[in-house]
């Protein structure tokens, strides 16, 4: 199964709350606790990796925490996962660096595996924070819709 870390997911949902913040108001790590429900250690630990990575910025004081550096539509998916996962890498022999499959020389699927690499980057670099965000950005839920919810959750 190719699958993302919980810590990448939980890196992207923060991500998230910033883009429906805008770029200018900040946002505390135990603001971002609450509204995600992402333990406050997890928040920190992961503000402190995308505040490195120049994706989100911090300042200090009373009236200080983080937002992003960037407009949401300017931040792709794959920067993120690329900052949160390291480089995007289906196999051994599609990544950057030292491989160290013995079988790479002659490997038949090697070139095909480069190419799925290549298509699900290119994917993943034409979605953007504000895509992933979209639902948080809607306004507000229309009244139907939040009864129907609500009454789901009575269940």
């Amino acid at each position: 199964m190719i699958r993302l870390s919980r810590l990448t997911d939980y890196g992207i949902v923060l991500m998230s709350y910033f883009a429906k913040t805008g770029p200018v108001q900040m946002l505390t790590a135990r603001e971002l606790a609450e509204k995600s429900g992402i333990p406050l250690p997890t928040v920190s630990k992961l503000l402190k990796l995308l505040s490195k990575s120049e994706l989100i910025s911090s300042q200090r004081g009373t009236k200080g925490g983080y937002c992003l550096v960037r407009k949401a539509h300017e931040i792709s998916v794959a920067e993120m996962i690329d900052v949160l996962e390291g480089p995007l890498a289906m196999t051994e022999c599609s990544s950057h660096g030292n491989h160290v499959c013995g079988l790479e020389l002659v490997c038949p699927t090697r070139s095909p595996w480069q190419r799925i690499n290549q298509v699900v980057r290119q994917a993943l670099s034409k979605l953007s924070l504000a895509d992933m965000a979209g639902d948080l950005l809607l306004p507000v839920l229309p009244k139907k819709l939040l009864n129907i919810v609500t009454q789901e959750e009575r269940v």
